[in-house]
């Protein structure tokens, strides 16, 4: 296992020197959405094909099963009352664990049809609810149910606080990790279409944020040479620190690559958790992984 890679001074400043990669824990078949919980103390991410959440205690480094049969959920993020919002792949929806304890179905259908296969999600300040719906989930029986699509296409879309969904940005062939800049203006989104088109462009795009909603500003990242961009976060600074093939590439707000995290398997997704919010959770293919880092997530 080599150690980080730095490409640019501003990823030195990023990383601490000590600092080692951790394997926390192995078993699952497909490792993804990791969210970090406070208030529990505690990280959760899917195990997709075995179709459970999987949870990490910070407190004792105690690994659980925290839900079974959950309707093959992928992303999750907290919304601004600190309940997990969770992508259904089986159950083609947006679900959130409410403070009762029960989950509770906030959208499955767009013009009466329904959704492809939720995967990513993230939550605005305003309280609408922003989400990646490709086929991966109904492309086969491994990640959810293989079913044809009633849409046609794959869409990010926006869920706002009264339930209304609407379509958010239409160009992508499959729309898959998602996250804003820190304050907001703009929306960046990976593109895994190359999963189903060998020539499609392996890139994370651009999108300003204006009233009448997203407007393509470009591409922010491309690298067709090795691996997908899949799930990301940004930092308080507007770096972005997205999985691609057996690694985390980090790009400074002005799409520079900055550094590499080497990861002995495919990472799929990753998280900022921690009291303090400076350990890196990593999700790839059968493992999850922490490392400590010196900075923190966009709000924190």
């Amino acid at each position: 296992m080599s150690e980080v890679e730095v490409f640019d001074p501003r990823f030195a400043r990023l990383v601490i020197g000590h600092a080692r990669l951790e394997r926390l824990w192995t078993g699952a078949r497909w490792a993804e959405g990791p969210v970090y919980v406070p208030a529990a103390k505690s990280l959760l991410w899917s195990d997709i094909p075995n179709d459970r959440v999987m949870r990490y205690d910070e407190t004792d480094g105690s690994v659980s099963v925290f839900e079974a049969s959950c309707g093959f959920q992928n992303g999750h993020t907290l919304d601004r009352e600190g309940r997990v919002v969770a992508c259904l792949h089986g159950g083609r929806g947006i679900s959130r664990l409410d403070h009762d304890g029960e989950w509770r179905m906030l959208a499955d259908r767009f013009e009466g049809r329904r959704l492809n296969s939720p995967n990513d999600v993230v939550v605005h300040s305003s309280g609408s609810i922003w989400f990646s719906d490709p086929t991966y989930g109904i492309d086969s029986h491994y990640e959810g149910h293989a079913a044809p699509s009633e849409i046609g296409a794959s869409h990010v879309y926006r869920l706002d606080p009264d339930g209304t969904v609407s379509v958010a940005v239409s160009d992508l062939r499959q729309p898959n990790g998602l996250a804003f800049s820190p304050d907001e203006s703009v929306l960046y989104v990976a593109d895994t279409g190359r999963t189903h088109d060998p020539a499609h462009p392996v890139e994370i795009v651009a999108y300003a944020m204006t009233e009448a909603g997203p407007v393509r500003r470009g591409t922010f990242a491309r690298n067709d040479a090795d691996g997908l961009y899949d799930g990301f976060r940004v930092d308080r600074d507007g770096n972005v620190w997205t999985s691609r093939g057996r690694g985390i590439d980090v790009h400074a707000p002005d799409g520079t690559l900055i550094g590499r995290i080497p990861v002995p398997e495919l990472v799929s997704n990753l998280s900022f958790g921690g009291r303090k919010r400076n350990r890196l959770y990593i999700t790839a293919q059968t493992s999850l992984y922490a490392l400590y880092v010196n900075q923190h997530p966009a709000g924190w």
